[in-house]
């Protein structure tokens, strides 16, 4: 052949290469040395062995790491030449003819072997060696004892993937689920150890990991886009990687920000962040595909370096597809019962602020220990100073760090009802002034407002390499904040009324007066000590003609509203009674009253009472009230005043009625409000009208003058000193009547 004819040889072998790319080469020659029954070896100028098949492996009875690096002239000679090295090389011609050589084995002995040898194009000097026993007895052995391997390796895979999908069936929680499979592929695969990541908001989570890797530092975070993930989901299926050492270059420059992955099957190399190289150094990766997303990544590794087979790399793609849909199931649980948790803490949190009288400094470090937990994040304090509008936070392990733009700006469009919770996203200007200050994180920035005087401001951070802090979490920080915020501003609003209501009270008594013919006795007592003054109020107004009236009334709610309309109510009763109206016409004026005057929904229940001592008389009318109880002197006996009217304040044209009872000398009245009757004991029981008139009937033989403390006695002894209301009392004994 001529240098013209060979040219256009050449030239047309290139073109060849061109059209199926050269970028697919490296996997042509994985994929040729995964398929021949030959003994491949590839070396390098120095005659050192670059890569080697299993065939090789087989032939040797060495591992790859084993062959990697070896001179080739440490395994194969030649016989026929003598044993000083100058005089046999080379080992062998390297135009691709056939040489018969012979192969030591680790076992001891050789093997003779018929290898050929040639230059292949690459950057560096590189030979392909390609070899296979010449004895032909040997050879058969070793391919039956490779078929009988080869069967059992098909055995063990298929029990393994069925036991995988038993397991699945079985599992009744989804830590079982996770854990049970990754241990069911590294015992299958006879892998180092196995990680599962799960799809979250902005990247994934580790989910679960094997026993074997305990103790291992592990990625805890794939974000989107940064490396591992990206290359998997676009490459659809399980690939075969191997995780190469870092270079000489790299190791010079420090800390080590990449590390590099090579594909086994194209050849290719991807850089991936350091903080998610996988702990093995071979490994197949495979996605878990469910309605056209990836929902979770599963890592199945190797410790040390080894070819890694496609057999199991198209098993963990067919267990994958299988596994979609329970692992589907299985993330959709983990984030509700995420959310769940979340809620119940932010609840158990709310319940721990509405205990406490006031949110001191106690309770502001329970929530902080309280988020610390729950998110598994850092809360770091920041100092503000008002007058120069500039932040110092104390970070942990760095110190106090001036925050680089001041509060306001920071927190600008995340204020909401008195609190911010500016997130601290990936990039962001506080996540950048972090990380230069040596805290890589990411998180919020929280700002409580004042309390107790201080501008409460802290820092949530989360590791960089771990997961960020999602919109959840976000929103459960927002909730807490809020709660805290309420409960300081219902602290000060009980100050508030505290002060007010002392005004009230020093204004506002509840009084008996003296009128001649009644004995009078009145008691109250409520349900909180820091009640000063409620809803319940008591009165008898002193009338001329020897006339009286008697007003007892519970008020709606709690604190100053109820004591402001409590004090409109008996101003405006005592107004009524001086006018010389009856009871039912006192309370219908009143109604009207009250629906003009409160600004909010309040209502009251009423028993308003005008007594004529002359002619022994009692009107009354009892407004949605608890029914009175009336004891006749002669004959004993014991009657409540049943003549009932709807409540006062709740609706307009409300019917109101009067009642009446003739009095005789000797005779008793006992007023009470609902406090009394539904005074409730440890058990739950209420003491209830029943159990008041028994009480009532063993207490009317004793003392008239304490007969009120000794029925609230009997109150106290029943709820166990825990009253859920407040309670008046007021019983008037006629002593008197006739004419003057």
């Amino acid at each position: 052949m001529d240098s013209t004819s060979q040219d256009r040889e050449g030239a047309g072998q290139l073109a060849r290469v061109d059209r199926m790319g050269k970028g697919a080469l490296p996997g042509v020659l994985a994929a040729l040395m995964a398929l021949t029954s030959d003994a491949v070896l590839t070396l390098d100028g120095d005659a050192r062995i670059l890569t080697a098949n299993a065939q090789a492996e087989a032939l040797t009875e060495l591992s790859l790491d084993e062959l990697v690096g070896t001179s080739v002239r440490d395994i194969l000679f030649n016989p026929n030449h003598p044993s000083d090295a100058e005089a046999y090389v080379p080992l062998l011609p390297t135009d691709g003819s056939l040489t018969e050589l012979s192969c030591r084995l680790a076992s001891g002995g050789a093997a003779t072997v018929a290898a050929r040898c040639d230059r292949v194009s690459a950057p560096e000097e590189t030979y392909l060696l390609v070899m296979r026993p010449t004895d032909a007895l040997l050879a058969a052995e070793r391919d039956h004892d490779r078929l009988l391997d080869e069967l059992s390796l098909a055995n063990r895979r298929l029990s393994g993937t069925l036991r995988i999908v038993l397991d699945t069936i079985d599992a009744d929680d989804v830590e079982s689920l996770f854990g049970g499979v990754l241990e069911q592929m590294t015992d299958t695969l006879d892998a180092h150890g196995a990680l599962l990541f799960v799809a979250e908001s902005s990247g994934y989570r580790l989910g679960a990991s094997t026993a074997s890797l305990e103790g291992r530092r592990l990625p805890q975070y794939m974000a989107y886009g940064e490396g591992l993930e990206t290359i998997v989901t676009r490459a659809g299926n399980a690939l075969r990687l191997r995780l190469l050492p870092p270079s000489e270059q790299s190791l010079r420059a420090g800390a080590l920000a990449t590390r590099e992955l090579l594909d086994e099957e194209s050849g290719e190399r991807h850089a991936v962040p350091a903080r998610q190289a996988p702990p093995f150094t071979s490994l197949i990766c495979v996605p878990v595909w469910f309605g056209g997303h990836v929902i979770a990544i599963i890592e199945v590794g190797w410790a040390e370096a080894r070819p890694t087979r496609r057999d199991d790399a198209r098993l963990l793609d067919s267990v994958s597809q299988y596994l979609s849909i329970e692992f589907a199931a299985a993330i959709s649980t983990i984030r509700t019962e995420r959310a769940q948790r979340l809620d119940r803490a932010a609840q158990k949190l709310s319940e721990v602020l509405e205990d406490g009288p006031d949110v001191d400094e106690d309770a502001l470090s329970r929530v902080r220990e309280a988020l610390a937990s729950e998110l598994g994040v850092e809360v770091a304090p920041v100092t503000t100073e008002p007058f120069e509008d500039t932040c110092v936070a104390s970070v942990p392990g760095v110190g106090d760090v001036e925050l680089p733009r001041p509060l306001g700006e920071l927190t600008r469009g995340y204020a909401d009802a008195g609190v911010a919770v500016a997130p601290i996203g990936r990039g962001s200007a506080l996540a950048t002034w972090l990380a230069h200050a040596g805290k890589p994180c990411t998180g919020a920035l929280i700002d409580l407002g004042e309390i107790a005087g201080r501008r409460r401001v802290f820092l949530v951070m989360r590791a960089a390499d771990e997961e960020p802090v999602d919109g959840e979490e976000l929103d459960f920080l927002h909730r807490v904040c809020i709660d805290v915020r309420q409960a300081v501003e219902e602290g000060e609003r009980r100050v508030h009324d505290t002060r007010i209501s002392q005004a009230l009270q020093s204004g506002m008594k509840n009084e008996l007066q003296r009128v001649e013919g009644i004995t009078a006795h009145g008691l109250y007592s409520s349900a909180t000590e820091a009640a000063l003054v409620g809803g319940d109020f008591y009165d008898l107004i002193r009338l001329p003609n020897r006339r009286a009236c008697v007003i007892l009334g519970d008020v709606s709610g709690k604190g100053v509203e109820a004591a402001s309309v409590s004090a409109a109510v008996r101003t405006a009763l005592g107004a009524y009674a001086w006018e010389g109206q009856p009871p039912a016409r006192m309370v219908r004026l009143l109604n009207d009253f009250l629906l003009g005057f409160s600004r909010l929904e309040t209502f009251a229940t009423l028993f308003v009472g005008v007594i004529d001592l002359a002619r022994a008389t009692l009107t009354y009318c009892s407004a949605g009230h608890p029914p009175a109880i009336f004891l006749r002197d002669e004959p004993r006996e014991m009657f409540t005043l049943d003549e009932q009217s709807g409540v006062v304040g709740a609706f307009r044209g409300m019917s109101y009625h009067d009642g009446r009872v003739r009095l005789r000398e000797g005779d008793r009245l006992l007023l009470y409000t609902d406090g009394v009757t539904e005074a409730r004991s440890p058990s739950g029981a209420f003491f209830g009208e029943q159990g008041l008139r028994d009480a009532v009937m063993e207490e009317a033989s004793g003392d008239y003058e304490h007969m009120l403390d000794r029925l609230l006695a009997r109150l106290d002894a029943f709820t166990g000193r825990s009253l859920d209301d407040d309670v008046a009392m007021v019983t008037l004994r006629f002593d008197d009547l006739g004419a003057a």
